[in-house]
């Protein structure tokens, strides 16, 4: 007997109705993690055969798509899209149905195809969702939310990174409903980022105001960045540690004459 046919994920997607097992990831990952709620638009990518996608239109209700080289079965008040999510013609098809404001809400339980070389495919599975991050930087809203299926390895910690510079807030997350032999894990990124300043830039500013708790505030491109152990007037060499959507925080590097 197959593998899956031995899986309690198999058989519960069977008799509720759901095309894949993998659809009790995201129930999973939006009951711990609250990514979608009522009414958000949704993109998902590397949606085939769709079982993410019928999660995602029963927790929103809102306006679902789905974006796959590969066509997808249709699902009832969900839209997709045939094309690589590499292609600026396809980000322009996902923009067209979602409006050019964004989405809400973009997923990717996508993995590469598999050889059996460990290394090989771990690559080609941080190359999958290099490319997925990508795509989520060009269709998001501010504020918006972000999860991808990632296989651990050593490149791993790196594109955890590469998210964390991206959102207010970034976890990793391996649902129940992960086989216990998979090396899949889950990334959460929460809050998309469109500020001009990101985690380890560096700035010479002088400060001229100090925020309510005493320390500094200046502004870089009009967004607020909040220094400590400074006073009015010291110019200084900044780096930024952390960027939350409407603020940052840095610390002092070098102290300029």
């Amino acid at each position: 007997m197959a593998r899956d046919r031995r899986d309690k994920y198999y058989w519960k997607a069977k008799d509720e109705g759901y095309r894949s097992r993998a659809s009790y990831k995201l129930f999973q990952i939006n009951g711990k993690h609250h990514i979608i709620k009522e009414g958000d638009t949704v993109v998902d990518l590397g949606a085939a055969p769709g079982g993410w996608l019928e999660v995602a239109k029963e927790i929103s209700g809102g306006r679902v798509v789905g974006v796959d080289l590969k066509r997808i079965s249709p699902i009832e008040g969900v839209e997709t899209v045939m094309g690589d999510i590499t292609a600026d013609r396809t980000i322009e098809k996902i923009l067209g149905l979602v409006g050019q404001g964004g989405a809400d809400v973009v997923i990717c339980d996508a993995a590469p195809n598999l050889s059996g070389n460990w290394s090989l495919d771990h690559a080609r599975s941080i190359d999958l969702t290099r490319s997925a991050l990508g795509c989520a930087k060009k269709i998001l809203k501010p504020n918006g939310h972000f999860v991808v299926k990632v296989f651990q390895g050593d490149m791993f910690n790196q594109f955890l990174e590469e998210v964390r510079d991206n959102f207010a807030f970034t976890r990793s997350y391996s649902p129940q409903a992960s086989r216990s032999q998979s090396a899949e894990i889950y990334i959460v990124g929460k809050k998309f980022l469109t500020s001009p300043v990101r985690r380890g830039s560096e700035f010479e500013v002088e400060i001229k105001e100090l925020g309510s708790s005493g320390d500094g505030a200046v502004l870089i491109d009009n967004f607020v960045v909040f220094v400590k152990g400074v006073e009015l007037g010291d110019r200084v060499r900044i780096k930024v540690q952390d960027v939350k959507p409407n603020f940052a925080f840095a610390e002092v590097i070098k102290r300029l004459e």
